[in-house]
């Protein structure tokens, strides 16, 4: 595959992985942070030459243990840290992503909801 800058991907393109400048700028950011929540991977990484990007997240993330909390969400991330081998190092692991979602975002669930104050 070629690279391209995010805003120069041909109209019959598509983004595949991050590229080494962003990943960059991504583990800057994420080594600044006291809690990271990361659901979805950040290339096709069921296919090995795209895994580049996801599987380096997956390790930034690990490196931060006793760092940070770092909280994986969905079940293609969780997948992702499992192929690499990083699951013990993550501090919390929720198969349910997109309800982690609407959860930070402030919607109500039924299965919280029901749940004592206590």
């Amino acid at each position: 595959g070629k690279l391209f800058e995010i805003d120069n991907i041909p109209k019959d393109g598509i983004g595949v992985d991050l590229g080494e400048r962003s990943l960059v700028k991504f583990e800057k950011e994420i080594k600044k942070a006291k809690t990271v929540f990361w659901n979805g991977p950040v290339g096709v990484f069921e296919i090995e030459k795209y895994a580049k990007g996801t599987n380096r997240i997956a390790k930034i993330l690990a490196d931060m243990q006793g760092k940070a909390v770092t909280i994986i969400g969905g079940g293609d991330s969780i997948a992702a840290i499992d192929k690499a081998g990083l699951t013990e190092k993550m501090t919390h692991i929720s198969t349910g992503g997109g309800a982690s979602l609407e959860f930070l975002g402030g919607k109500k669930l039924p299965g919280i909801e029901i749940l004592p104050e206590k």
